[in-house]
């Protein structure tokens, strides 16, 4: 993994524009080749990126360019839609390269952990007609807990969470944004599943066109015992 921080400026080309101006941010190539752009605030979300499989080429500016303070551009180019992530470096303060090696993954614990499992073996709770497509859905920017797609055919990526939050709803955006841009998964719907979602976090999903789904975990495991039940 290469990490450097420089003033820079960063332009997005192709199927969507965007620019950001000249600041100071951390920019982040990883060995799979994807570049991700941070800044020194909003947790994990880069403010913009280049997921794989995209190429990298680095090349001088013009006069003009180096007249305005451009030392060097890099272009970023994805291998399937042509779209580009530029950016022009103005100054570099700190360029490193580290040898990270092979990640186990993520492992996750406790009732989360069988949650995905056993929503995986009961993906009918999604809905009639769905089926499971995998899980630990491998993103640039971490695994979707599980992959499904509906009884259309459209995929759908789940969020687990034992206690359904805010901070839930905003890593699911993050996963639909990424996995929206692949042309063999979009469109791309989200479920927010949760034992307990709260309040605000049920608007948040439901305003960005999330279907929030709450789990019964002892149900799921088959210790529903309706029989001792009064009603």
């Amino acid at each position: 993994m290469r990490l450097v921080i420089a003033q820079c400026s960063v332009d997005y080309a192709g199927r969507l524009s965007a620019h950001l101006p000249l600041a100071t941010r951390l920019l982040m190539l990883k060995s799979d080749g994807s570049l991700l752009v941070h800044s020194d605030g909003g947790s994990y979300k880069p403010l913009n990126w280049m997921s794989p499989p995209c190429s990298l080429a680095v090349s001088q500016p013009d006069e003009l360019q180096v007249e305005a303070g451009i030392t060097e551009l890099w272009t970023v180019t994805h291998a399937k839609t042509a779209d580009q992530l530029i950016v022009s470096i103005y100054e570099v303060q700190h360029d490193s390269a580290h040898e990270l090696g092979v990640d186990p993954g993520l492992i996750k614990d406790g009732v989360e952990a069988h949650l995905q499992k056993l929503l995986a073996e009961h993906i009918h709770l999604l809905g009639d007609g769905h089926t499971l497509v995998r899980r630990e859905y491998m993103t640039a920017i971490g695994p979707v807990d599980i992959l499904a797609r509906d009884a259309s055919g459209a995929s759908v990526a789940v969020e687990l969470k034992r206690r359904g939050d805010i901070d839930g709803v905003e890593q699911l955006t993050r996963y639909l944004e990424l996995m929206n841009r692949d042309p063999h998964l979009a469109p791309v719907v989200g479920v927010f599943a949760a034992q307990q979602i709260k309040p605000q976090a049920r608007m948040l999903a439901e305003d960005r066109g999330i279907r929030c789904l709450v789990l019964d975990y002892d149900a799921m495991r088959g210790l529903d015992d309706t029989a001792s039940k009064l009603f």
